[in-house]
């Protein structure tokens, strides 16, 4: 396997920090919450996010960007010490330092301090730059793009250079062979209206021509990215692979610094904004820049974390981290019906996450006999994950989920039917930990045996297929 190519990164770092904490009251003196903090933590915001962001995996980055004296600045050093190599420019001032209030893992509100003005770049930003194999700006509006203006445009008539742009900093330089806004900023640079894909395609390709880039991804949360090129081209939607739940927090970052390290290693445009999607995903499935194990020693260069949709007990923890209900059911979902859909839905609209649990193969054929299941485990949890109403899958090998329950510990488990909760073998589990199970109603007359059972009448009326 090919090694992964170098990478340098440029633009304005911060230091983010996080204050969390439960509110459950306001104070008397204002309307206000009052948050009862539970603990803080920071980490480098910007540039150095996107920079140590590139480094998983190994790769080797470079970060440019302006750094002073106080103690900000002495904590991002820390913080990318051993993931990146740092090539500074010196910091007129202060680092800026955004402070997040969240209670619940929710921001109530944002205090920003601080901020300074880069300095003259030295031979060591050149020498950088000169030989960088892809660059990536990440400019956040603090002045290190246009400090080093002239090398950036340099290395974009040779190299491939993604562009995270702001809506007060400088414009992309001639060349870019990304240039990645946002759904918002792409509206504050383009004067074209509605919310609509084709009103963002139309500002991707204007911006295209602006910038005379060679493409514009605009990304639009939930909705994915479009890819745009000049002019009124056809744009590519590339669609998130699921719905990530989470800390979008950090989320541009880790599009951009993926779209760059994919074009380093000599993906196509398409190609990497394709891989860049599914790990902007999941990212924030995985907490986003809050994640702690992002900044853990152990999750320097060389180790990446593993796609958190498929991890749905670390996803129990996060939800019952930030006091949120946790909610499971259970079942075959051997093929997949209205009354599976209506049961899900409601079950999630019951708590913060929504967790099903899946009989494995074995398990499905001791419950319902020879020819079942009619579709495999993996494709029953690929049609469950699309589910905008799940957050998770697990499969569960015994011939009830108890054992599976125990580790998971949800705060209630669903099911549908004429079931009493008393008749729920699950109920007497959940009472360990304080859990709830409750019988939600059921759509009458669907059911996975009756329509296997209307298939294979109607495959005997129409006889065998045509070869």
């Amino acid at each position: 396997m090919t090694a992964p190519r170098p990478l340098v990164v440029v633009g304005d770092v911060l230091l983010d920090e996080d204050i969390e904490g439960v509110s459950t009251r306001l104070s008397p003196d204002a309307p206000a919450p009052v948050v009862d903090v539970t603990g803080d933590r920071s980490h480098p915001g910007g540039a150095g996010l996107a920079a140590a962001l590139a480094a998983r995996g190994g790769r080797e980055v470079t970060l440019v960007t302006a750094l002073g004296d106080d103690p900000a600045s002495e904590a991002v050093r820390g913080a990318l010490r051993g993931r990146v190599r740092l090539v500074e420019i010196p910091l007129e001032g202060t680092l800026p330092v955004k402070t997040r209030v969240l209670a619940g893992g929710r921001p109530l509100v944002r205090i920003d301090r601080g901020g300074g003005t880069p300095g003259e770049p030295d031979d060591a930003v050149r020498e950088a730059l000169a030989q960088a194999h892809a660059v990536l700006v990440a400019d956040y509006g603090r002045g290190t793009a246009s400090a080093v203006r002239p090398h950036l445009e340099a290395a974009a008539r040779r190299t491939p250079l993604v562009w995270d742009p702001h809506p007060s900093g400088d414009d992309p330089v001639p060349g870019a062979r990304i240039v990645t806004p946002n759904g918002a900023e792409a509206c504050a640079l383009s004067p074209a209206d509605g919310q609509s894909l084709r009103a963002y395609a139309r500002r991707g390709g204007d911006l295209a021509e602006c910038w005379r880039a060679a493409a514009v991804a605009v990304t639009l949360g939930e909705r994915g990215v479009l890819l745009t090129r000049p002019g009124a081209g056809t744009p590519m939607l590339v669609p998130a692979p699921y719905r990530a739940q989470g800390d979008p927090c950090g989320a541009g970052d880790c599009f951009a610094a993926a779209t760059a390290a994919a074009l380093a290693d000599g993906a196509l445009p398409e190609e990497a904004v394709q891989r860049a999607v599914a790990e902007a995903a999941a990212f924030v499935a995985a907490g986003g820049a809050g994640n702690p194990a992002l900044w853990r020693t152990e999750a320097a260069p060389g180790a990446r974390d593993e796609a958190p949709e498929t991890d749905p007990f670390a996803l129990a923890e996060r939800v019952r981290a930030r006091g949120g209900t946790v909610v499971a059911t259970g079942g075959c979902f051997d093929l997949l019906h209205a009354g599976h859909v209506g049961l899900l839905e409601s079950a999630r609209r019951i708590g913060d996450c929504l967790i099903v649990c899946v009989n494995s193969d074995a398990s499905l054929t001791r419950r319902k006999g020879p020819g079942r299941p009619l579709n495999p485990v993996r494709d029953r949890l690929r049609v469950l994950a699309a589910l905008g109403s799940v957050d998770a899958v697990a499969v569960f090998e015994e011939d009830t989920p108890a054992a599976l329950l125990s580790r998971l510990r949800p705060d209630v488990w669903v099911k549908g039917g004429d079931y009493s909760v008393e008749d729920l073998p699950e109920a007497e589990v959940l009472r360990a930990w304080g859990g709830q199970a409750v019988v939600l109603p059921y759509l009458v007359g669907r059911s996975t045996t009756l329509l296997a059972h209307r298939a294979a009448q109607a495959a005997v009326r129409v006889g065998p297929a045509s070869p």
